[in-house]
């Protein structure tokens, strides 16, 4: 097969979705790999890098979609990029459908097969593909905050780990998935206190197991929430619902309650935010302030460290790939389960229960849908 990794063109987004060492097992395969020239350099992966891999070097995203028929990605595609997408076209890559209507849609127009990362189950439970992700957001998150919490960054001026005589920053994070557990592990490392807030029991008592009393958990309520987001310096908003758009936890109301210069960290905005106000925010433009509260909305929060971010994803992506090059998707999708589970949209049709209920749209059988078209 033909397999193709663009450079990515989201605001200051750097990974890549194939490294080097990707690129030598899929050749070693047999199979024929196409890499747009500069698509790993934000990464510190070379075109030299690639070209020794065994990769063709192209020139632009219309030369690498036009080449390739699988596209391994990292972010949803762009607007211009969806322009390229053909029919016979699989797309891996990270989509969040049920929080963007209009990407929906336009993928549904672009008769491509799309497959998600983040519904890609695994056979012992949870997202295998969007777990590294998801780590390296949880740990950022903590980081992210810290340095708004800075005066001169918009926030109240508070240190995470306080100083002698004076406490250290509230930290409250909403959701022990994951990326709970990161923010977690870091906000007690730099010495903060920290209240974790889940509706999942078990997941508690593993945080409480791993990180003893030095961790604060309450069981997640609209009461419990609104008394401890009033206390909080810095709340994560880590809570995820599979394929779905993320549960409104802090209202408008609620907010008015905050200390101003305090600040939220909506990891679970490429869902659509855990917060009522909160929007999608980038790299380049990262903060805006409601209420006196800073809001950190950026979409593709791992893209800060791309490096660590492409190898991370790429060890978790790879099997999956090499199953879709070496059996074709149809097939692959077939034989796999857990790799059919990130089917969402495949010629035309909405493959994604969450996804369809989202935004209205049909919801078609997977294998109905598979009949009717080819396979790649």
């Amino acid at each position: 097969m033909r397999v193709g990794a663009p450079k990515e063109t989201k605001d200051n987004e750097y990974r890549v979705g194939l490294t080097p060492s990707s690129v030598a097992e899929l050749t070693h395969a047999g199979h024929e790999v196409f890499i747009e020239r500069g698509a790993g350099e934000g990464a510190g992966l070379s075109d030299l890098d690639y070209a020794a891999a065994g990769a063709n070097l192209v020139d632009g995203p219309e030369a690498l979609f036009g080449a390739a028929q699988l596209i391994v990605k990292v972010k949803e595609p762009q607007r211009r990029e969806i322009a390229y997408l053909r029919p016979d076209h699989v797309l891996f890559a990270y989509f969040h459908l049920a929080a963007d209507a209009e990407l929906t849609r336009r993928l549904m127009a672009s008769g491509a097969h799309c497959i998600a990362y983040e519904t890609v189950t695994a056979p012992g439970g949870g997202l295998p593909l969007l777990a590294p992700m998801s780590e390296i957001a949880g740990r950022l998150a903590t980081q992210v905050g810290a340095h708004f919490l800075e005066k001169q960054a918009g926030g109240r001026g508070v240190l995470l780990a306080g100083a002698p005589g004076v406490p250290p920053a509230d930290v409250l994070v909403l959701g022990a998935g994951s990326v709970g557990a990161q923010a977690t592990a870091i906000a007690l490392g730099m010495g903060a206190s920290v209240l974790v807030a889940d509706r999942n029991p078990d997941a508690l008592r593993r945080l409480e197991t791993r990180f003893g009393f030095a961790v604060r958990t309450i069981y997640s309520t609209r009461a419990a929430i609104a008394e401890s987001v009033k206390r909080a310096d810095l709340v994560i908003c880590a809570a995820l619902a599979p394929g779905a758009k993320a549960p409104i936890l802090i209202t408008r109301d609620m907010l008015a309650t905050m200390k101003r210069g305090a600040v939220i960290v909506d990891v679970a905005i490429d869902q659509g935010g855990c917060c009522e106000t909160s929007r999608p925010t980038s790299h380049s433009d990262p903060i805006y302030v409601v209420d006196g509260v800073v809001h950190y909305c950026v979409t593709n929060m791992p893209g800060i460290t791309p490096r660590t971010s492409t190898f991370a994803l790429n060890n978790a992506t790879l099997p999956f790939v090499l199953a879709l090059a070496n059996k074709g998707w149809r097939r692959a999708v077939e034989d796999d389960p857990h790799l059919r589970a990130g089917l969402e949209i495949s010629a035309g049709r909405v493959l994604s229960a969450p996804v369809a209920a989202a935004h209205g749209l049909a919801l078609s059988s997977s294998f109905n849908a598979l009949d009717s078209v080819g396979a790649v």
